[in-house]
């Protein structure tokens, strides 16, 4: 499970504060899978953010006692300095995985060949997202955090990543932010709608999209 508890989040700018989060609780149960939407700019990837440890809230904590991904594609955590390969080492250690089994997973799944021995600063965005996206399906979580990811590549390589992710779908929860509401529907069975700074659930999926129809006219 993972669970908010009292969290506020802001951003402090020259006239005031813009809050994405006003003192919210929520508890992400296991076995269910959250659709997470709301209008542009109402603050989804700080909310998946916080969700995933990489920034703090202001006040209040986030707590986790599941083995939870990083948001997927996410790679801003990796050092652009450093080859693909050593990139993957460094993850594998982390995560207590055999660096040569995730090693040949993403060699395989990403087909960027040999630059896998080249820093990542020599990757294009396209090269960069089927690296990121190959790391995040070799390792096993209990819950994959997902924000428009599935929309990389070409279409044979977004299919390829829709399989992948069915696959690891079959043990696994997902906490997903997408525009298309088909892919909600599809993968989530609760879905949570951000209105300012208050998370709003609605254990109907439909009833969620329809709310978020609304604030998005």
């Amino acid at each position: 499970m993972i669970t908010m508890e009292n969290v506020t989040k802001y951003y402090k700018t020259a006239a005031h504060r813009r809050y994405i989060l006003r003192d919210q609780s929520m508890h992400f149960k296991s076995g269910r899978s959250y659709g997470l939407l709301g209008v542009n700019g109402a603050g989804k990837s700080t909310t998946m953010r916080l969700i995933s440890g990489a920034e703090l809230p202001n006040r209040g904590r986030v707590s986790r006692n599941v083995r939870i991904s990083w948001p997927l594609g996410f790679s801003s955590g990796l050092n652009t300095m450093l080859s693909g390969k050593e990139n993957l080492k460094f993850v594998a250690r982390a995560y207590g995985e055999d660096f040569r089994r995730v090693l040949r997973f993403v060699a395989e799944f990403a087909e960027i060949g040999s630059y896998l021995n080249e820093p990542l600063r020599t990757y294009s965005s396209g090269m960069m997202a089927r690296f990121a996206f190959g790391l995040s399906m070799a390792i096993e979580f209990d819950c994959y955090l997902v924000d428009e990811i599935t929309a990389v590549g070409d279409s044979n390589f977004q299919m390829r990543c829709r399989e992948a992710f069915r696959a690891r779908r079959q043990k696994s929860d997902v906490i997903m932010i997408s525009h298309d509401m088909l892919t909600i529907k599809d993968y989530c069975d609760v879905a949570l709608v951000l209105i300012d700074g208050n998370l709003v659930q609605f254990d109907n999926v439909e009833e969620g999209i329809a709310t978020y129809m609304r604030l998005n006219r």
